[in-house]
């Protein structure tokens, strides 16, 4: 069997025995999403993306960091598939409430810079993008070290951009 078969079968037991808004309902609709988006198959990754993202701003509203997340993963396959500027809106929206849900130094905060400046740097604006990234660089250094994986990432990205 294959892991989207067995991931749609966990989703429907846990649609039947939690309910349809469950968080783990949820949380394995995303899991499902991913497996989809390794597969090339955005379209329908997407469409799941957009039930969770709906079902958690009902459920906890946009300050809450599972909220957050999914419009993380929204935003993510929205870019890929090429509409840059509704993704940067997601990931704009992410970083004005990042520091609300997970404070100033939380790693969720920095990651979505990191997400948003590539998003800016794929749209053309390098020199936004560069200082995003160098901001999110300097405070990753800071926060995790040189050596860090989140902080590699953003100065690979920074490189990118450089």
């Amino acid at each position: 069997m294959s892991d989207i078969a067995d991931q749609e079968r966990r989703i429907a037991e846990l649609r039947r025995s939690r309910g349809e808004e469950h968080p783990d309902t949820l949380g394995a609709m995303l899991d499902l999403a991913e497996l989809l988006w390794k597969e090339g198959r955005l379209r329908p990754a997407r469409v799941l993306e957009e039930q969770v993202v709906a079902a958690r701003l009902r459920l906890f509203g946009d300050k809450h960091p599972d909220t957050l997340k999914a419009m993380g993963k929204l935003a993510t396959t929205i870019g890929v598939q090429g509409d840059l500027a509704t993704a940067r809106a997601i990931q704009a929206r992410i970083l004005e409430l990042a520091p609300e849900v997970w404070g100033d130094d939380g790693r969720d905060r920095w990651r979505a810079l990191n997400n948003l400046a590539g998003t800016v740097a794929a749209e053309g604006d390098l020199l936004a993008a560069r200082e995003l990234l160098e901001h999110a660089t300097v405070a990753m250094t800071r926060l995790w070290g040189e050596e860090d994986g989140d902080t590699l990432a953003a100065m690979g990205n920074l490189a990118s951009v450089l």
